[in-house]
């Protein structure tokens, strides 16, 4: 069956699901030794989670960029991430979705969270022909997904760093059977109405 071009994946369970972040070592390791977001973490910025962990691993090297060294399983609540996705905005105009580009502007000001679809990646993080979700969580959405939705932060760098040298000796498949186990989302009626852009 073809893969829609735009879909939410990701692990979950029947109240949780698991998004990706990447963070310096000043920030990830108390995080994940603490089960929760330091005080040195900004609740005042946007925060971009990502329930695709190979787009976070193309996004971050592998671990290996500078202030991403340190990788992150985010276990949050069902129900605060389906709060950002029904308050949510297209990071980008869509003539579809938006009467003109001043009630967008508009609209990307008011709301307290944001969507991109950015292309999946393969083990080799090239792009793939459908798109993930990465969501944008400010303001309200952002003190609520620290301090609220979040059930449990694990340091997974390990798991990034197996998973590439398997990569970079050849060894797609296992490689492959380690991937965190994603699968589609259940989408409840309207609920990515206001930030989808292609069935």
């Amino acid at each position: 069956m073809q893969e829609p071009h735009q879909r939410v994946r990701a692990l979950h369970t029947d109240s949780t699901v698991t998004v990706y972040q990447a963070y310096s070592p000043a920030i990830g390791l108390p995080a994940a030794r603490d089960g929760r977001f330091p005080a040195s973490w900004k609740r005042d910025r946007m925060t971009w989670i990502k329930p695709s962990f190979l787009w976070m691993m193309y996004r971050c090297g592998w671990a290996e960029k500078e202030g991403q060294e340190t990788v992150l399983a985010v276990e949050i609540s069902r129900a605060g991430f389906e709060w950002a996705l029904r308050r949510a905005c297209l990071s980008h105009y869509e003539p579809r979705l938006h009467a003109d580009r001043e009630s967008w502007r508009r609209e990307l000001r008011e709301a307290p969270a944001r969507v991109q679809w950015d292309p999946e990646r393969d083990l080799r993080l090239r792009p793939l022909p459908y798109r993930s979700l990465q969501l944008g969580l400010a303001g309200e959405a952002a003190r609520r997904y620290a301090d609220e939705w979040t059930v449990s932060l694990t340091d997974v760098t390990p798991l990034a760093r197996e998973v590439h040298a398997l990569v970079r000796a050849g060894d797609l498949d296992a490689a492959r059977r380690l991937l965190p186990r994603e699968e589609p989302y259940p989408v409840a009626d309207g609920l990515l109405d206001r930030v989808t852009t292609a069935g």
